[in-house]
């Protein structure tokens, strides 16, 4: 959601509407619910969502400074913000928020204030956008890649990944 604008942002709500049609909305939420508190995750569809750039960013930071481990807890984080709180991730200090709780180093944070084209992650996150989006015209995400080779796009359903995974 890189072409939405920074700051809060929109209506979330509203811009899944628009986006996949009120009646999809209204379908595909109450599954997704359902889907996460199976898994002890509570989702909330209130607030906004915004530019996610930064939080692409912050994410191949973590990585950077801490492996998959900080990439780890940062991801949590910015998850929780979102889909529990009902932060918008196109507020910096919602994402300085979430880094901090994960454990990165306030200098590590810093960063985010720099957002030209020189700064951390942000030609190494734009190279991953174009790679990705080339390679497997991914559009949105979630977007899953098995194999490096096979694609599923959007919230699966559990029978989607064991379909797949038996084609292998």
């Amino acid at each position: 959601m890189s072409s939405l604008p920074t700051g809060r942002g929109h209506d979330k709500m509203e811009y899944y509407e628009a986006k996949f049609g009120a009646a999809m909305v209204r379908g595909m939420i109450p599954q997704m619910k359902a889907t996460a508190m199976e898994h002890g995750i509570e989702m909330n569809y209130g607030g906004y969502v915004g530019n996610t750039f930064d939080s692409h960013r912050l994410i191949w930071k973590a990585r950077e400074e801490g492996g998959s481990e900080l990439q780890d807890k940062v991801v949590e984080q910015i998850f929780q913000a979102y889909f529990t709180e009902n932060k918008s991730l196109g507020e910096r200090t919602v994402l300085e928020e979430c880094a901090s709780k994960a454990g990165l180093a306030q200098s590590s944070i810093d960063f985010l204030s720099d957002s030209n084209n020189n700064s951390d992650g942000t030609r190494e996150v734009r190279d991953e956008m174009q790679d990705y989006g080339r390679a497997f015209q991914c559009t949105g995400v979630p977007m899953f890649i098995v194999d490096g080779k096979h694609t599923l796009s959007g919230a699966q359903e559990s029978d989607s990944f064991l379909r797949l995974f038996g084609k292998l």
